[in-house]
């Protein structure tokens, strides 16, 4: 098996090939954990994987809690189920907070002021939902500083503890509730367990991947993650492509004749592009992105054609449309024109709008 072929494995694991999904739910389930600090194109990146999504159902189900978002990975936020965050955070929790402890120092939280704080936030969010702004003002009244990135850690402190998460928004403004109360029955897992399922998770949904490729994506140290293999030996298989060992699980899909290109106009921080470090080199194996940043400041988005980058997209919302202009490293034939194309309107049907698209050679 080469490397494209990994690629286009790894796509249709992440549900990017052939979406099986049916709702938001389904979809951060089966991922285990959904990068989302930017909470708006990570919507995207859900119904991206549903034939039928729509961009309200998933804010509807946002707000009704059958998503939440809180800190859970790297550190930054995550979608998890309400089923899952509970042994997700209990897991991976103790292991971000070592990432944080430099920071926690150099804000002066330690670890009696944080526990104040948690108390605080308890009692402040029981019953209620809350934003940033009022919940600052409340600590603020109570002496404690929230200069800088002060508030930020102390929130995310209580997340990384399972004690808050999202809640509904309020109008543009996000909010914060009790986790027990937007979570009353998230599943409980011993450690073994935990760390045996997001490891099964993980290279189920990710695989083909390596060790360093989950040790980035979950916070966990290599040893941790050569013994959740272990634990699920039974259900995981290795191959070895260029001198790199990838896991997975399940069979790996049988050759087939595509049917054509297709195109996914991913936002920048899908799990496509974020959930690797060794192996990210396959979304590009014939190196076509020629050293452009995947992350342009204004371009932020990246087109994928088969598995691999072929370019940037933005979009911009009006009333009536949606404009998408790609920016392409090679002109595109008109079998990939047609492909971008078919992106493009999946994009505007999860918006409720059409989609016009205008193409830019780099």
């Amino acid at each position: 098996m080469d490397a494209l072929a990994l690629a286009s494995w790894r796509m249709r694991n992440l549900g990017l090939h052939a979406p099986a999904d049916t709702t938001p739910q389904d979809v951060v389930g089966r991922l285990g954990a959904v990068q989302s600090q930017d909470y708006g194109p990570a919507t995207w990146s859900l119904g991206e994987r549903i034939t039928d999504a729509h961009e309200h159902g998933v804010h509807r189900d946002f707000g009704d809690g059958a998503l939440l978002r809180t800190h859970a990975l790297r550190p930054t936020w995550h979608f998890l189920t309400p089923d899952d965050i509970g042994w997700v955070l209990a897991l991976t929790g103790p292991r971000v907070h070592q990432l944080n402890a430099y920071y926690y120092r150099q804000l002066g939280l330690d670890e009696q002021l944080r526990g104040r704080c948690d108390a605080m936030l308890v009692e402040a969010l029981a019953g209620t939902q809350l934003t940033r702004k009022e919940l600052t003002a409340l600590f603020q009244a109570a002496g404690i500083g929230t200069e800088g990135f002060r508030m930020a850690y102390i929130l995310m402190n209580a997340e990384l503890n399972g004690l808050i998460c999202s809640g509904a928004m309020r109008g543009k403004q996000h909010t914060y509730a009790l986790l027990a109360e937007r979570a009353p029955h998230a599943r409980v897992l011993d450690p073994d367990a935990a760390l045996a399922e997001l490891t099964l998770r993980y290279f189920t949904s990710h695989g083909p991947a390596t060790v360093k490729d989950f040790r980035w994506w979950s916070s966990l140290t290599q040893a941790e993650i050569r013994r959740g293999l272990d634990m699920v030996r039974s259900h995981v298989r290795s191959l070895e492509v260029d001198g790199l060992t990838y896991w997975f699980a399940g069979e790996p899909p049988p050759p087939s004749a595509p049917d054509g290109p297709v195109a996914h106009l991913l936002q920048g921080y899908d799990e496509y592009i974020v959930g690797y470090t060794e192996s990210k080199h396959l979304l590009d194996v014939g190196g076509v992105g020629g050293g452009q940043r995947w992350d342009r400041p204004v371009y932020n988005g990246v087109l994928i054609i088969d598995s691999q980058v072929a370019g940037h997209w933005k979009r911009t919302v009006g009333r009536t449309d949606v404009a998408i202009e790609v920016l392409v490293y090679a002109p595109l034939d008109a079998d990939r024109a047609a492909a971008v194309r078919a992106a493009a309107d999946h994009h505007g049907r999860f918006l409720g709008l059409p989609a016009t698209v205008t193409t830019t050679v780099l």
